[in-house]
């Protein structure tokens, strides 16, 4: 084997699922994955929480054609009882989930995923955990007459005995928010799901519960998952991703968070898997009921969308590309 040659690692997979736009996304996931990675050697676990006294609505799948099909492309429905978000805080699934996948290396990925690449150009250690740098500066806010950004994050750190200074990105400007280690929860993965679930949600649970002061003037949702992701991720001696993990939120994902940004923004490779997956006969029946994947790509309004922009120089905020599609009527979810 040469030092270029891709080396294959096992691990399992894990993204949340639920009824109505999730199963949909669920569908597409496991597709491209199929698609991309015929041999890939773990198992695709997608998490649905069942109805409960936190779940009063139910958020299972109820159409069986949707639950044989993602049996079909090598999905794993993996049942588990919310006990301490549910309904009230929805990204609290992908923590409480963990506690039901098989205790074995993995890679949590957000449902509004599509693989698009070979995982062999990943080089993950997953003794050493990382999470997505595709993120915007949401969380903190700096207050009028409130603590600095740096005062807002060390009291984090120090509540649960954490190093603070050496998460810094020193080559950031002070109180920059890219200095401060923050994570899109789209994507993190570690050894162990147990041991990292576990601490996910006692850091979770303890800033909800029992915020240190500098954060009393701070919104903890829908924020609390990456609030609590990098503390975990650095008690756990991981950090931000290197070059060897450049295929996530690269050539072998994409986060692409819902159909109308993907074809504004994703590259046309990501395009281009979108629309095989998706054009296959028996995909097509069951998303041609998903409105959005109806319009966007079997009735060709992602190409609309598409010629919007150019993808070379996009603005800079989200926020800039939906005002956009919003005033063109392409907004869908």
């Amino acid at each position: 084997m040469t030092e270029h040659s891709p080396v294959r690692q096992a691990f399992n997979i894990l993204a949340v699922v639920q009824s109505g736009r999730l199963q949909y996304e669920a569908l597409l996931l496991a597709a491209s994955l199929r698609a991309t990675n015929p041999d890939f050697a773990g198992k695709l676990y997608l998490a649905e929480p069942q109805q409960n006294r936190l779940w009063p609505r139910n958020p299972a799948i109820t159409d069986a054609t949707v639950r044989a099909m993602l049996a079909d492309l090598g999905a794993e429905i993996l049942p588990f009882e919310a006990q301490h978000f549910g309904q009230a805080y929805p990204h609290g699934n992908k923590i409480e989930a963990l506690a039901a996948l098989p205790d074995a290396p993995f890679l949590f990925l957000d449902t509004d995923t599509l693989i698009t690449g070979d995982f062999a150009q990943v080089g993950f250690d997953f003794a050493k955990p990382s999470a997505s740098m595709r993120r915007e500066g949401t969380w903190p806010q700096q207050e009028l007459y409130g603590p600095d950004l740096a005062t807002v994050w060390k009291s984090l750190y120090d509540k649960f005995g954490l190093s603070f200074d050496d998460t810094l990105d020193l080559t950031q400007p002070q109180n920059y928010w890219q200095r401060f280690l923050y994570f899109n929860a789209g994507w993190f993965f570690h050894a162990s799901p147990k041991a990292f679930g576990a601490r996910f949600l006692d850091y979770a649970r303890a800033i909800r519960d029992d915020r240190p002061e500098a954060l009393v003037c701070q919104e903890l949702y829908p924020w609390l998952d990456q609030i609590a992701l990098p503390l975990v991720i650095h008690s756990f001696g991981g950090g931000r991703p290197g070059p060897d993990l450049a295929g996530l939120d690269g050539d072998v994902t994409c986060h692409y968070r819902s159909l109308p940004l993907l074809y504004a923004r994703e590259s046309d490779r990501v395009v281009a898997v979108l629309e095989e997956v998706a054009g296959r006969k028996e995909l097509r029946r069951i998303l041609r009921d998903h409105e959005p994947a109806k319009l966007m790509i079997y009735q060709n309004r992602g190409r609309k969308v598409r010629a919007l922009f150019d993808r070379s120089d996009l603005p800079r905020r989200e926020q800039a590309i939906r005002f956009v599609l919003k005033r063109e009527g392409l907004w869908l979810l």
